[in-house]
Protein backbone atom coordinates (compact mmCIF):
# COMPACT_ATOMS: atom_id res chain seq x y z
CA UNK A 1 0.00 0.00 0.00
CA UNK A 2 1.30 3.67 -1.15
CA UNK A 3 1.76 6.37 1.67
CA UNK A 4 1.09 9.57 1.35
CA UNK A 5 1.46 12.00 3.94
CA UNK A 6 -0.65 14.91 4.92
CA UNK A 7 0.79 18.30 6.37
CA UNK A 8 -1.34 19.33 9.52
CA UNK A 9 0.62 22.03 10.54
CA UNK A 10 -1.23 24.13 7.63
CA UNK A 11 -4.66 23.26 7.88
CA UNK A 12 -7.64 25.18 9.67
CA UNK A 13 -10.21 23.12 10.66
CA UNK A 14 -10.82 19.45 9.83
CA UNK A 15 -10.78 17.48 6.28
CA UNK A 16 -10.38 13.86 5.60
CA UNK A 17 -8.67 12.59 2.61
CA UNK A 18 -8.99 8.95 1.58
CA UNK A 19 -7.64 7.87 -1.66
CA UNK A 20 -7.56 4.23 -3.00
CA UNK A 21 -4.92 2.01 -1.89
CA UNK A 22 -2.73 4.85 -0.33
CA UNK A 23 -2.45 4.93 3.76
CA UNK A 24 -3.01 9.06 4.36
CA UNK A 25 -0.39 9.46 7.74
CA UNK A 26 -1.27 13.07 9.18
CA UNK A 27 2.65 14.84 9.75
CA UNK A 28 4.26 17.75 11.31
CA UNK A 29 4.57 18.91 14.95
CA UNK A 30 1.44 21.02 15.97
CA UNK A 31 0.74 22.19 19.76
CA UNK A 32 -2.19 21.80 21.71
CA UNK A 33 -2.42 24.64 24.04
CA UNK A 34 -5.37 25.72 26.57
CA UNK A 35 -7.12 28.91 26.96
CA UNK A 36 -5.15 30.39 30.33
CA UNK A 37 -9.26 30.19 31.38
CA UNK A 38 -8.64 26.76 32.06
CA UNK A 39 -5.60 27.46 34.36
CA UNK A 40 -6.78 25.61 37.90
CA UNK A 41 -4.99 24.03 40.35
CA UNK A 42 -5.05 20.58 38.93
CA UNK A 43 -3.01 21.21 36.12
CA UNK A 44 -0.62 22.96 38.66
CA UNK A 45 -0.80 19.58 40.31
CA UNK A 46 0.14 18.12 37.95
CA UNK A 47 3.32 20.26 37.27
CA UNK A 48 4.67 20.91 40.80
CA UNK A 49 4.23 17.14 41.39
CA UNK A 50 4.68 15.38 37.95
CA UNK A 51 6.41 17.37 36.27
CA UNK A 52 3.72 17.48 33.36
CA UNK A 53 3.40 21.12 32.24
CA UNK A 54 0.56 21.59 30.21
CA UNK A 55 0.52 24.00 27.67
CA UNK A 56 -1.58 27.45 27.73
CA UNK A 57 -2.18 30.05 24.99
CA UNK A 58 0.07 32.66 27.24
CA UNK A 59 3.52 29.97 26.76
CA UNK A 60 3.40 28.30 23.73
CA UNK A 61 6.94 26.66 23.28
CA UNK A 62 8.77 27.00 19.99
CA UNK A 63 9.17 24.20 17.95
CA UNK A 64 12.41 23.22 16.18
CA UNK A 65 11.63 20.31 14.39
CA UNK A 66 9.15 18.91 12.41
CA UNK A 67 7.70 15.00 12.55
CA UNK A 68 6.65 12.00 10.46
CA UNK A 69 3.88 10.95 11.83
CA UNK A 70 1.99 14.38 13.45
CA UNK A 71 3.14 14.55 17.25
CA UNK A 72 0.59 17.22 18.66
CA UNK A 73 2.45 18.54 21.52
CA UNK A 74 0.11 19.30 24.65
CA UNK A 75 2.94 19.50 27.65
CA UNK A 76 6.46 20.10 28.31
CA UNK A 77 8.98 19.36 31.38
CA UNK A 78 11.52 21.25 33.09
CA UNK A 79 14.26 19.35 31.13
CA UNK A 80 13.38 20.62 28.04
CA UNK A 81 11.17 17.95 26.72
CA UNK A 82 8.32 17.70 25.40
CA UNK A 83 4.65 15.35 26.12
CA UNK A 84 2.42 14.91 23.17
CA UNK A 85 -0.47 12.40 21.29
CA UNK A 86 1.24 10.59 18.79
CA UNK A 87 -1.11 10.50 15.21
CA UNK A 88 -3.62 12.61 15.93
CA UNK A 89 -4.52 15.61 17.89
CA UNK A 90 -4.46 15.77 21.67
CA UNK A 91 -7.54 14.35 22.69
CA UNK A 92 -6.57 12.62 26.57
CA UNK A 93 -9.88 10.47 25.89
CA UNK A 94 -8.50 8.79 23.12
CA UNK A 95 -6.90 5.72 22.25
CA UNK A 96 -3.74 7.97 20.41
CA UNK A 97 -0.08 7.05 22.06
CA UNK A 98 1.40 9.43 24.08
CA UNK A 99 5.26 10.14 23.63
CA UNK A 100 7.61 11.90 25.56
CA UNK A 101 10.63 13.94 22.96
CA UNK A 102 13.80 15.06 24.91
CA UNK A 103 15.66 17.96 23.88
CA UNK A 104 17.85 15.92 22.12
CA UNK A 105 15.36 14.91 20.11
CA UNK A 106 14.93 11.04 21.03
CA UNK A 107 11.22 9.93 21.31
CA UNK A 108 9.66 7.39 24.03
CA UNK A 109 6.43 5.88 24.72
CA UNK A 110 5.25 6.90 27.88
CA UNK A 111 1.50 5.62 27.39
CA UNK A 112 -0.31 3.67 24.68
CA UNK A 113 -3.42 6.18 25.49
CA UNK A 114 -4.07 9.22 27.39
CA UNK A 115 -5.83 7.32 30.30
CA UNK A 116 -3.16 5.40 30.80
CA UNK A 117 -0.85 8.54 30.87
CA UNK A 118 -2.72 10.07 33.68
CA UNK A 119 -2.87 6.99 35.51
CA UNK A 120 0.69 6.74 35.69
CA UNK A 121 1.65 9.90 35.54
CA UNK A 122 3.54 9.52 39.37
CA UNK A 123 5.53 7.53 37.36
CA UNK A 124 5.55 8.29 34.00
CA UNK A 125 9.13 9.46 33.47
CA UNK A 126 10.47 6.01 35.12
CA UNK A 127 8.12 4.12 32.58
CA UNK A 128 9.76 5.51 29.38
CA UNK A 129 10.33 3.17 26.24
CA UNK A 130 12.47 4.19 23.34
CA UNK A 131 10.37 4.57 20.11
CA UNK A 132 11.80 4.96 17.31
CA UNK A 133 7.89 5.61 15.30
CA UNK A 134 8.70 9.16 15.07
CA UNK A 135 10.93 10.77 12.47
CA UNK A 136 12.69 14.29 12.81
CA UNK A 137 13.39 16.48 10.49
CA UNK A 138 14.73 20.66 10.71
CA UNK A 139 11.61 21.01 8.04
CA UNK A 140 8.47 19.94 6.20
CA UNK A 141 10.73 21.08 3.40
CA UNK A 142 13.38 18.22 4.29
CA UNK A 143 10.36 15.59 5.04
CA UNK A 144 9.61 16.42 1.34
CA UNK A 145 12.86 15.36 0.27
CA UNK A 146 12.59 12.17 1.54
CA UNK A 147 8.43 11.56 1.52
CA UNK A 148 5.54 12.26 -0.97
CA UNK A 149 3.05 14.66 0.73
CA UNK A 150 -0.55 15.65 -0.53
CA UNK A 151 -0.62 19.35 -1.96
CA UNK A 152 -4.02 20.39 0.17
CA UNK A 153 -3.92 23.36 -2.11
CA UNK A 154 -5.08 21.41 -5.09
CA UNK A 155 -8.10 20.40 -3.04
CA UNK A 156 -9.20 24.04 -2.15
CA UNK A 157 -11.77 25.91 -3.64
CA UNK A 158 -12.63 29.67 -3.76
CA UNK A 159 -16.09 30.94 -1.46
Amino acid sequence: MKKIYLDVTEIDGCIGVFMKDTEIVYAGTTIYSMSTRQKNAEYQRYADEYDIHFIFDDNIPKIDFYTIPQVDILATDSKGGYIGTIGQTSDLESDAPICYIDKEKHSYLIAQNGKEFLKNALTWEKILEPYDGVTFYHSKEDAMKENEFINIDEFKTED
